[in-house]
């Protein structure tokens, strides 16, 4: 973490100076007539935007949400480790690390063949796969997440809340308006229930969850099917004589049901996922009359010959699973999209459900408003073009769509009885051998968006066999030079809307001048039809958008630092310090090598470049300036445009 750029100053570092044109916290603040982003509900897709946008105080932002403050307890928990990478660059990746349950093994049961009344451990898996990545699979209360968020909003520049007790009734778009075509009615759920606002807004993306009144009023539907099964879920403290109570469990029974076991953050909370009642066709949940006895009474006839006994419930609820995707994520028609921008979007649950137990539903959410904040950011400060928003939905339909698919299949699995089931394979039951297949998929390291003006073409890829195009840049140890400190190259990625280039030098290139890291940095540096030069506005720091990072082959102490490129050290602030954190080597200390770990060509090296989202856009060699310009000129627009 870097600070003190502009000056000294005591206290918190994570607290920003705020600028002075921030809105004034409280709950009856006057709601504004016009902002440049609304983004209606405070659920992860929501927060993880507003926390994206909060750090442009130049973009005006409001948040609104019709409940009258943030959740205390309950819904999802499960935060995979591609998440993980996200929130260490939100800056909270080491606090959710210290505070929560670990997922290292998940454990299966199923009824015991000499004994089918009782339920047998069968199996463990590694619940995260070696060097999938260097994050964990963690559990932690949803609202701690919320929370987490909105410390990262308020400590911001521009010191974002979220407007509490408003939800959306309706909104309408005028296509051809160019300042703040939607106009959002907002209506007052608190002491002034009833009352109605208008505010207008350039864009509008609704993360207000499945009966989304935001998807309603672009005309958007969900599709899909339900599983005509009830499920119960609640969070508890409790006793119990099963022995894998503080590790992920998948349990059958023989006649009873299923049941997952997921240990939560403290080291006594665990919550229970327990398969109740088949519902018949036309039926809801809420026919039932289930109660939260009832989910304990399942559980433990579920899970005989072992007993839970239930000391308090912390939160507990009952719904059936359903599958459901929309056709679009904005508000772009069909057979319009080459031609027409978005003006109104969608994420999470407002335009794709699905069950809870494959634990991506959080994820996915978040992984839905990261891909779209940096691309609004780009837009709304003149970087990028308008049509830069088309390929939000573009390219997260296709891994909500493969969400859907997956989760589908294991809800089916995971509630079909034994002796009627693909889980009755006798060397290794379905469920088990669906799990390990599913572990890139469960871990959120599936996503790979398809070549496009943003994702290069794959001409170059076997440069750097181990970082795919398309998928999250995967990090790996390095040292960087200026201090030989120990770390993670992916760690020094902030969810700040900028670019990455890393450069790794070839085998034999060193600091001295004239190899090709030092050609490569003064072509970035001077060069007319560099990115840096050609998208870096004057007084801005020469990072401000697109940073620039080196990793070298020797160790730290090969290399002279004082013939490192002044691209390398460059001098930002106000005070023009000189930022000494741009150059790396290899690990000397046995945690791995990057260039082998990542399949870098060490004769040749590569440059990698990486989406402010961390997804790989392309692998070039490192003379390869035409295709780099090239890249960067099909989105992004000069600075003498914006």
């Amino acid at each position: 973490m870097q600070y003190y750029v502009n000056g000294f100053r005591p206290g918190d570092p994570n607290i920003k100076d705020a600028v002075p044109t921030q809105r004034r916290a409280g709950p009856y603040r006057p709601l504004p007539e016009h902002v440049d982003v609304l983004i209606v509900g405070c659920g992860p897709a929501g927060l993880c935007l507003a926390a994206q946008l909060s750090q442009f105080p130049d973009i005006t932002t409001m948040i609104v949400e019709r409940k009258p403050g943030p959740i205390e307890k309950g819904q999802a928990d499960g935060i995979n480790t591609r998440s993980m990478e996200m929130f260490q660059a939100f800056g909270f990746g080491e606090k959710v690390k210290h505070e929560s349950y670990w997922v290292n093994q998940s454990n299966f049961w199923r009824p015991d063949p000499q004994n089918p009344a009782n339920i047998k451990r069968i199996g463990r898996v590694q619940d995260v796969a070696d060097d999938s990545s260097e994050m964990p699979h963690t559990l932690i209360n949803q609202a701690r997440v919320h929370e987490l968020f909105l410390d990262v909003m308020r400590n911001s520049p521009s010191r974002l809340e979220p407007d509490y007790s408003w939800g959306l009734r309706d909104l309408t778009i005028d296509t051809a308006a160019t300042d703040y075509p939607v106009s959002a009615t907002l209506e007052n759920t608190g002491v002034n229930a009833g009352d109605t606002k208008i505010v207008r807004a350039k864009y509008v993306v609704g993360c207000d969850g499945a009966r989304s009144n935001v998807r309603k009023a672009i005309g958007g539907e969900l599709h899909g099917d339900a599983a005509h099964q009830a499920w119960g879920v609640m969070d508890i403290l409790a006793n119990s004589d099963f022995p894998d109570i503080r590790q992920k469990c998948l349990i059958t029974s023989a006649t009873e049901g299923n049941v997952l076991i997921l240990p939560r953050e403290g080291g006594y909370l665990f919550r229970m996922y327990v398969e109740l009642d088949k519902l018949n066709p036309d039926e809801r949940v809420t026919n039932r009359n289930l109660v939260v006895d009832h989910i304990i009474a399942a559980a433990n006839r579920i899970m005989r010959p072992y007993t839970i006994d239930v000391k308090e419930v912390v939160w507990w609820s009952i719904y059936e699973i359903g599958h459901r995707l929309t056709d679009r994520f904005d508000d772009v028609p069909e057979g319009e999209t080459a031609t027409r921008n978005p003006r109104v979007f969608t994420a999470g649950d407002a335009c794709h459900t699905h069950s809870p137990k494959a634990g991506q539903g959080m994820n996915v959410s978040m992984g839905d408003t990261f891909n779209l904040g940096w691309k609004l950011a780009h837009v709304l400060q003149g970087r990028g073009a308008p049509s830069l928003l088309r390929t939000y939905s573009a390219e997260r339909w296709v891994e909500a769509k493969r969400l859907v698919d997956t989760d589908h299949e294991w809800a089916r699995i995971m509630s079909a009885p034994p002796g009627q089931s693909e889980l009755d394979n006798s060397d290794e039951p379905r469920f088990v051998r669906l799990f390990k297949e599913n572990l890139e998929f469960t871990g959120g390291l599936a996503v790979n968006y398809a070549q496009s003006a943003l994702i290069g073409a794959p001409d170059y890829q076997a440069l750097a066999k181990g970082l795919p195009i398309g998928r999250r840049f995967h990090s790996a140890p390095v040292v960087r030079l200026s201090d030989a400190m120990q770390m993670q190259l992916g760690h020094v990625a902030e969810a700040d809307g900028r670019w990455r280039i890393y450069a790794f030098a070839d085998r034999a290139n060193s600091s001295t001048v004239g190899s090709a890291i030092h050609n490569l940095a003064s072509w970035l540096e001077k060069n007319p039809q560099s990115p840096v030069v050609k998208f870096t506005r004057n007084g801005d720091d020469i990072d401000s958008l697109i940073d620039v990072r080196v990793v070298f082959q020797q160790t730290f102490d090969q290399l002279a630092y004082e013939d490192i490129p002044p691209l390398l050290k460059p001098t930002k602030g106000k005070l023009k310090l000189q930022d000494h954190e741009k150059v790396f080597c290899v690990d000397h200390k046995g945690l791995g090598d990057i260039f082998e770990i990542r399949g870098i060509d060490r004769d040749k090296g590569c440059v990698v470049l990486v989406r402010p989202d961390q997804y790989i856009a392309h692998v070039l060699p490192l003379d390869a300036y035409r295709e780099m310009a090239a890249f960067f000129d099909g989105f992004l627009l000069p600075s003498a445009q914006a």
